[in-house]
């Protein structure tokens, strides 16, 4: 049935209205409220988000909207997509995959939370994800340093791990994987097997268009106290196996547009970010309110098995070195209660799905971030 040309006329503009309507904010720690158009979008800064060290873009057009609409839970290039700009944002949505799961979902909801917007709602932050990320994927050059930080020949046994320098990789896969927020079956779909499994040195693979986690970069620092850091308040939910970090003020910001036939919304300008963890086994899970004692870079990790079984320390232990595959990751932040803190991981892709002995797991790509976020002396409640 042929329809009127005013229909199509009318479809067109209404697309193109759609189109026009801008996401909200670029990255960054602390949310920000931002001015609203008249349709009660917020309008954000225009500059794109760039790949960390990165050598050329891989140009990919964003899947048309009537393909994945913005009200709906997105797929595909528009999943990657809209888990690079939650990973921008500090919500972080776990492994970037393309698989929009539970890690991703409560990223969803919090940003919605933390800007104003109905918690169930997918269409702000797919419109914010289309706008802040027109390509999802980049070509990444295998960084030269790559030498100094995998060992193909690392031991598995912790005895014979006490004996070696550094915690390293196993394969430049696993180092490139972490280093751009994913893990090596995602890395094997984008390129091929046999290229991942035998990456060298200035070899180019593409990956997921976030800012690099650069482990050269980490020097075993020890984090001060900071006047505002510190007066900063972490949650770690252990229910949704989550940590939410909020400003010392909690409060909620009425957001509102005169202009719009709209309700105004409440954004909660409070909460900084929100990361995905594994928490320890209920039996040695220690609720309450806690202090941040120390945060420490590639932190040795006191390997005591009886620990581990029972939540008390013998007097028979080893020293495993820091690196990445350090069971504690590449950053340790102790609380006031002696021997649980929140660390980072050797398996990423177990966070969420595997208990840890009573700390607080987190990516190592996330936990990094932790010292720009908080510092020691900042509250942390465990639920």
């Amino acid at each position: 049935m042929l329809r009127p040309l005013s229909t199509f006329v009318f479809i067109a503009l209404l697309s193109a209205k759609v189109l026009a309507q801008s996401p909200l904010q670029q990255p960054g720690t602390v949310m920000k409220a931002l001015p609203l158009n008249a349709e009660g979008v917020a309008v954000p800064p225009t500059q794109p988000l760039t790949p960390g060290n990165v050598a050329g873009i891989n140009e990919i057009e964003p899947a048309p909207l009537s393909v994945n609409p913005i009200e709906l839970k997105p797929t595909g290039e528009n999943a990657v997509r809209l888990q690079i700009f939650l990973d921008h944002m500090n919500f972080g949505p776990g492994v970037i995959d393309g698989k929009i799961g539970q890690f991703s979902e409560l990223a969803v909801k919090s940003w919605n939370e933390a800007n104003g917007y109905p918690i169930d709602s997918w269409r702000e932050v797919n419109l914010a994800a289309q706008r802040s990320v027109p390509n999802p994927f980049a070509t990444a050059i295998v960084p030269a340093v790559v030498k100094d930080w995998v060992n193909p020949n690392l031991p598995y046994k912790k005895a014979e791990q006490a004996k070696v320098k550094r915690m390293s990789y196993r394969s430049n896969g696993e180092f490139m994987s972490e280093r751009y927020h994913t893990d090596v079956p995602y890395l094997i779909s984008l390129n091929s097997s046999s290229k991942i499994n035998n990456l060298s040195s200035g070899d180019s693979i593409i990956v997921p268009n976030v800012s690099a986690f650069q482990i050269e970069n980490l020097t075993g620092a020890a984090f001060k106290e900071d006047e505002a850091l510190s007066q900063r308040h972490a949650v770690i939910d252990t229910k949704l196996n989550q940590v939410r970090i909020y400003e010392a003020n909690l409060r909620a910001l009425i957001v509102a547009d005169p202009e719009a036939d709209t309700p105004a919304r409440v954004a909660n300008q409070s909460l900084v970010a929100v990361f995905p963890i594994t928490p320890g086994k209920p039996q040695f899970i220690r609720y309450g309110k806690w202090k941040m004692q120390n945060a420490v870079e590639l932190p040795v990790w006191r390997y005591d098995q009886t620990l581990l079984d029972t939540g008390k320390r013998s007097n028979n232990s080893l020293n495993i070195p820091g690196g990445p595959n350090n069971p504690v990751g590449v950053l340790w932040c102790g609380l006031s209660k002696p021997g649980i803190g929140m660390h980072g991981t050797s398996d990423p892709e177990t966070i969420g799905r595997s208990r840890s002995s009573g700390c607080i797991r987190l990516a190592n790509w996330d936990i990094v971030r932790i010292p720009g976020m908080l510092r020691p002396g900042c509250s942390v409640e465990i639920r």
